[in-house]
C-alpha cells in the first residue's frame, strides 16, 4: 500500500517558526470544558475484511455539560498504523444531541461490514461529534488523537480469505456502484439467485442485507430465504426499505456436504425497459438489490 508524505519544505519550516513566535507572544487560550466522553465496544478484537462487526457507541454526558447548540454529527475514523484514514462511518446518534441531557448515558449499536482495502493489521478507531453547519468539533473527554479525534479502540483487520469460502453462483447480474460513493456496492437478484458457500458444519448467521429502491412496486416484495427444503426465513421488503437480517442456520439445516447453497427467491421481479416506456434499454430482469450476503460460522 503506497502511503501518502509530508513534505519538509523551507517553507513549512519559516511557517512553523511564525507560529512558534505568535505563540510566545500570546497566552494559550484555555480549553473548553468536555461535554462527554465517547467510547466504543467491538462485537471482536479481529475482523476480516469484509466481514460484519457491531459497534457499540457510548456517550457519557458530563454532568455539567451545557445545552447542545444543535444537532451535532457523530464522526467515526479508522486509521491504519501510520494514521492514514482507511474509512469513516459518520452517522446521527439515535438520540439528537440536543436532547442529550447533563449526566446522561447515549448508547447503541450499528453493525458495519469492514470495507474491502489493501491493509492487513491493527487499525484504531477514533470518533468524536462535529456540527455540519460549521464543521467544529466538540471537546470531549479522553485520548486526543489530534484535532479533538479522540482513540476508543483498536481492531486487528485480517485477509479476505480468513472469510468463509463463498460463491455468487447463478442468478445474479454483475455488481455495481453508487455514483456519489463507489464504495457502495450491490447486486441485482433475477427472480432466484443461489449463493453456495464452504459447509462450516457448525451453526452459523446468513446475513443478509436489501431493498426494494421503490418506483417500480407500490406493494412489498416477499422474498423467501431456502437451504435445501428448509425454508430459513420469509421477508416482506417495502419500496424504499434497506435492512439488514441476520437469519440463523443450524448444523442439521446445512447437512453432511462439502459445499451448501442458498436460494434467494422474489415473487415479483420486473424489465427496466418493459416499465419505463423506452426510457430505459436495461433488458435484464431484476428482483431485489443486495448489499451484503454473507455467512459466519458461530464462534
Amino acid at each position: 500500500m503506497i502511503k501518502r508524505r509530508t513534505p519538509h519544505t523551507l517553507q513549512a519550516w519559516a511557517l512553523a517558526l511564525v507560529a512558534l513566535s505568535a505563540a510566545a507572544c500570546h497566552r494559550e487560550k484555555p480549553k473548553t470544558p468536555p461535554v462527554a466522553t465517547p467510547s466504543v465496544k467491538l462485537s471482536r478484537d479481529r475482523a476480516p475484511l469484509g466481514s460484519p462487526l457491531d459497534i457499540t457507541y457510548r456517550f457519557d454526558v458530563a454532568p455539567d455539560a451545557p445545552p447542545f447548540a444543535e444537532d451535532y454529527t457523530v464522526f467515526v475514523g479508522v486509521v491504519d498504523a501510520d494514521g492514514e484514514l482507511l474509512w469513516t462511518e459518520d452517522h446521527q446518534p439515535p438520540i439528537p444531541t440536543k436532547q442529550w441531557k447533563p449526566g446522561q448515558t447515549i448508547e447503541y449499536t450499528r453493525t458495519i461490514f469492514v470495507p474491502v482495502y489493501p491493509y492487513i493489521g491493527e487499525a484504531a478507531v477514533r470518533m468524536g461529534l462535529y456540527s455540519m453547519a460549521t464543521k467544529k468539533r466538540l471537546t470531549l473527554a479522553g485520548q486526543d488523537a489530534g484535532q479533538q479525534a479522540y482513540k476508543v479502540a483498536t481492531i486487528q483487520l485480517q485477509p479476505q480469505s480468513d472469510n468463509l469460502f463463498t460463491v455468487f453462483k447463478s442468478g445474479w447480474h454483475p455488481a455495481e456502484a453508487a455514483e456519489h460513493n463507489p464504495n457502495i456496492e450491490w447486486q441485482w437478484t433475477k427472480k432466484q439467485a443461489t449463493l453456495a458457500f464452504k459447509n462450516p458444519h457448525k451453526a452459523c448467521t446468513f446475513f443478509l442485507e436489501l431493498d426494494n429502491p421503490g418506483g417500480v412496486f407500490n406493494e412489498s416484495q416477499q422474498v423467501q430465504v431456502t437451504l435445501g427444503d428448509a425454508v430459513l426465513a420469509e421477508i416482506a421488503i417495502a419500496p424504499g426499505q434497506l435492512k439488514l437480517h441476520r437469519i440463523p442456520v443450524s448444523t442439521v439445516q446445512l447437512g453432511s456436504a462439502d459445499m451448501a447453497e442458498l436460494q434467494i427467491t422474489v415473487d415479483k421481479t420486473f424489465v427496466p425497459k418493459d416499465i419505463t416506456s423506452g426510457a430505459s434499454k436495461d433488458p435484464r430482469e431484476l428482483g431485489v438489490r443486495v448489499f451484503h450476503a454473507f455467512i459466519e460460522p458461530t464462534p
